[in-house]
């Protein structure tokens, strides 16, 4: 921006010089500046377009009806979401993201597109940009997430895909605040969301409580990138 307006200052000192072409560089001047602030003052426009009832394959060939709907940026369809978005801020939000992936085989004429249940994207109303979020250990199909602030608190799989972890991620931090383990094995015939449920939030001091299928509670206090677990007594105050 700065060297635009230096460059229009230029032009103008040279239609001083050259009266000729004093009004042409006015115009010029003019348009290059209504062309910049155009730019600069550009509104996009975020929204979700109308649920739709879709099938899930769940594991097994088990088919769950689930509900997406389009987030639509400037009138354009960029994703597949579902569930409910969470603000984080008046400027940024975050939703979980749907996706259909082929399913057809090698020999298959014709595609075979299957609904899956993606990770999260983070949305900014303001520039309109759509990223996905890496999540650590974040597994499509058994985690359950919950949101807090700009936290983030579930249960997910490690890269064998048989340890489970309690994890509480933040955004813009690559390393997740908390990872401890929770179950030494997934069960090959689990169900979706079925490591734990979703993580309980409370404010003021924040905590997180994990309850695994087994019915154990752990709390843990949140102290900005700080982790400290929560015995009974404290957990019931």
């Amino acid at each position: 921006m700065a060297a635009l307006f230096r460059l229009l200052i230029h032009a103008y000192a040279l239609s001083m010089r050259h009266p000729v072409t004093k009004l042409s560089s006015l115009l010029v001047l003019i348009f290059a500046l209504a062309t910049s602030v155009t730019a600069v003052t550009k509104v996009h426009v975020v929204s979700f377009g109308k649920w739709t009832s879709v099938t899930w394959i769940a594991g097994d060939a088990k088919s769950v009806s689930i509900k997406v709907r389009p987030l639509i940026v400037d009138g354009r369809t960029r994703e597949y979401t579902l569930g409910a978005p969470h603000d984080v801020t008046e400027r940024l939000f975050v939703v979980r993201r749907a996706f259909r992936i082929n399913d057809s085989l090698p020999d298959d004429f014709t595609a075979k597109w299957q609904w899956e249940r993606g990770g999260w994207i983070l949305v900014d109303r303001v520039t309109g940009r759509v990223s996905a979020l890496n999540l650590p250990e974040f597994d499509a199909f058994y985690s359950d997430a919950a949101w807090y602030r700009d936290y983030v608190a579930y249960c997910g799989v490690g890269d064998d895909g048989k340890k489970a972890y309690a994890v509480v991620a933040q955004l813009n931090r690559r390393k997740p605040v908390l990872k401890k383990v929770v179950a030494e094995e997934v069960p090959d015939d689990a169900s979706p969301d079925s490591i734990c449920a979703a993580p309980a939030w409370q404010r003021s001091p924040v905590r997180v409580t994990f309850e695994s299928v087994g019915g154990a509670k752990q709390t843990f206090a949140i102290r900005g990138r700080v982790v400290d677990i929560v015995n009974e007594d404290e957990a019931e105050e």
